[in-house]
């Protein structure tokens, strides 16, 4: 059984946690990773920061500047998660960041590293389905999933080329436009899901401007995973190295909450 399988299991509702690699700085992160498992995260994402987030809003822009202020570079991500996968040998491990620095030195270098390094899955934000050959094959020929990510916008006609080629889980984008902002109405999140789900096999996980436990626990109610990222980099970018431990108690809160919400469904 491959790790995301074992994260998105039939009556769970897989937590999905993002941190941009690097805030405050390289050595600090293993700590805010592991708060992360210890709170109940099944699935870890690690952003690889990049100069020109084009997706993200503020908090997350900022995470980026604070992790290349500190020197973070892409060798280091690779030691971030090499580090994370001997500890958590169980837990799914995606990067997640934007085409340049997975690609200047080529694909297949990129997918080799990856695979060292333990990563299960990578999202990469501006390569959309029609440019797939510039990383897909590479990442999928060393057995590493391409998460893709559906919009609002992804009508039927373009959902067949958006699930081509992906696996892992299936990202919904739950509003149009830039991360940690809006919150999505309850109801066209629960249409959306209902409509991909009835597309893929693919285990289906609803993020972007999820930032309280009674947010998760709603989405929890109707989708294979929640990803919460915002939320967890306003208390990096507020406590700094001190993070982990309220990282640790506000991944719980949301365990907590989506657990005793499948639980009512069930």
């Amino acid at each position: 059984m491959s790790r995301f399988a074992s994260a998105f299991r039939p009556d769970h509702s897989a937590l999905v946690c993002f941190v941009t690699g690097g805030d405050p700085t390289p050595d600090a992160t293993p700590a805010i990773l592991d708060a992360l498992v210890e709170g109940g995260a099944d699935v870890v994402e690690l952003g690889m920061p990049f100069t020109d987030p084009m997706a993200d809003g503020p908090a997350i822009q900022r995470a980026n500047l604070r992790s290349l202020g500190a020197g973070t570079k892409t060798a280091d991500i690779f030691a971030i998660a090499t580090g994370f996968r001997a500890r958590h040998p169980n837990v799914p491990l995606v990067l997640m960041g934007y085409a340049n620095p997975m690609t200047i030195r080529g694909a297949d270098w990129f997918a080799a590293e990856c695979t060292k390094a333990g990563v299960d899955g990578v999202i990469c934000v501006d390569i959309p389905p029609e440019e797939d050959p510039e990383l897909g094959p590479a990442l999928r020929a060393e057995g590493i999933s391409l998460i893709r990510l559906a919009t609002p916008t992804t009508d039927a006609a373009r959902l067949p080329a958006v699930l081509d080629g992906s696996s892992g889980f299936l990202y919904y984008v739950s509003v149009a436009g830039i991360t940690g902002l809006q919150q999505a109405a309850q109801a066209s999140i629960e249409d959306a899901v209902a409509r991909l789900k009835a597309a893929t096999n693919i285990p289906v996980a609803v993020g972007f401007g999820v930032r309280t436990p009674e947010q998760a626990a709603e989405i929890a109610k109707v989708a294979d995973g929640v990803v919460v990222g915002s939320a967890i980099i306003d208390i990096v970018a507020t406590e700094g190295a001190n993070a982990p431990a309220k990282v640790r108690d506000f991944v719980r809160s949301l365990r907590t909450a989506m657990d005793h919400a499948r639980e009512k469904t069930a």
